[in-house]
């Protein structure tokens, strides 16, 4: 009988990073395997399949909080850790698990389970950030006793954590490629009502993500109305009201729309070009990938794995942070249909060659799936 399988998730909320370990809790259960989630209450708990158990943890990380609030979540981290610990050490015992740790947060409650048991299987860790700040650098190392192998979703990502002392192997994300593009890129002509420009951006709404620079590069491009597709994370409400007030300022005034939760494959089916503006970097960005699938010429921020996605004419980059680059590279797509078609073509391609999921994702199963390393 094949072993149990053990998820390990920082987080309750559904992001890129979640979006793909539900995947990989399909592919376990469809081989048969009893599968263990551990995580926080949220969306993504009331996404589990049938089938699988869930562990319930506290959160393990921080969710939007500012102020005293922020003060008071960083104070209490390390006891919700301890609490993550004692929950994932009685699964370590009971289940004697494979375990894929699927969220940065969450590997020092892991390294805490791992030492006060038997149990000396070294985790996967499925690395979906780019490690870029002093906090993220110091919570990998103190999980670095935890984790036998990590698997990053692009060589982006793998670059700081090799620096953090870890063995690492590269599994590039991939994404369903539709038949065709829903809506082909022509060459020649304007964009489809003859005037108006349709941008949009796809992420939750929280601050590193850029919606800040995005709204004052459309402030400053006539003849663009821009989507905002996505839902703030618990916190970040306070973050989308300031979005919704900078909108209604004159100079966006009625430019603007503000979609919630979409289906990605209907907004790409009527944007002319999409934004990823993450001012900090991606390891990864899967909706970057699903656009180029389905045709829709991508402007991204020239850092982490969305610099990887797009180099060589596969999209547009513009350093991080910078609303007049970001501009005028929207102002480039406007004028000039024959760019527009010749980055969704070879982004399609792109897409075909390196990042089908028909190709990816078992691969990364493998990777994560192998032999465990004991401590």
């Amino acid at each position: 009988m094949s072993r149990s399988l053990l998820f390990v998730g920082h987080t309750g909320e559904r992001s890129g990073a979640e979006k793909v370990m539900l995947m990989l809790v399909d592919v376990a259960l469809a081989q048969g395997r009893r599968v263990v989630v551990a995580c926080p209450d949220g969306p993504l708990a009331e996404a589990l399949p049938a089938g699988c158990v869930r562990v319930r943890l506290p959160r393990l990380g921080m969710w939007g909080q500012t102020g005293v609030g922020r003060i008071a979540g960083l104070a209490g981290l390390p006891v919700r850790w301890l609490v993550g610990a004692r929950r994932l050490r009685r699964v370590l015992a009971a289940e004697r698990p494979q375990v894929v740790c699927n969220s940065l947060f969450a590997l020092p409650s892991l390294r805490l389970a791992v030492l006060g048991t038997s149990h000396r299987e070294r985790a996967r860790w499925l690395v979906h950030d780019t490690l870029s700040s002093r906090k993220q650098h110091i919570v990998a190392r103190v999980g670095r006793g935890a984790v036998g192998e990590a698997v990053a979703v692009s060589r982006a990502s793998a670059v700081p954590v090799r620096e953090c002392g870890y063995p690492v192997v590269v599994a590039p994300h991939g994404v369903p490629i539709p038949p065709a593009p829903s809506r082909p890129a022509s060459p020649q002509g304007s964009t489809p009502d003859g005037s108006t420009t349709r941008v949009g951006i796809l992420a939750s709404v929280t601050e590193w993500k850029g919606h800040r620079v995005l709204l004052e590069a459309v402030a400053e491009v006539p003849g663009v109305h821009l989507d905002v597709a996505g839902v703030p994370f618990p916190g970040d409400e306070a973050f989308l009201d300031e979005l919704r007030r900078r909108a209604d300022a004159p100079d966006l005034r009625g430019r603007v729309s503000f979609l919630g939760r979409v289906d990605p494959a209907e907004v790409f089916a009527v944007w002319d070009v999409m934004v990823s503006a993450s001012t900090s970097p991606e390891a990864g960005p899967l909706v970057a990938l699903e656009a180029m699938a389905y045709g829709v010429p991508v402007v991204g921020t020239d850092h982490g794995g969305t610099a990887e996605y797009l180099a060589d004419g596969a999209g547009l980059l513009v350093p991080p942070g910078d609303a007049k680059a970001l501009a005028e590279a929207m102002r480039r797509l406007m004028s000039d249909p024959g760019l527009r078609y010749e980055l969704a073509v070879t982004a399609r391609r792109r897409v075909e060659e390196r990042h089908d999921i028909e190709v990816t994702l078992p691969a990364m199963v493998n990777a994560l799936w192998a032999t465990g390393v004991t401590l």
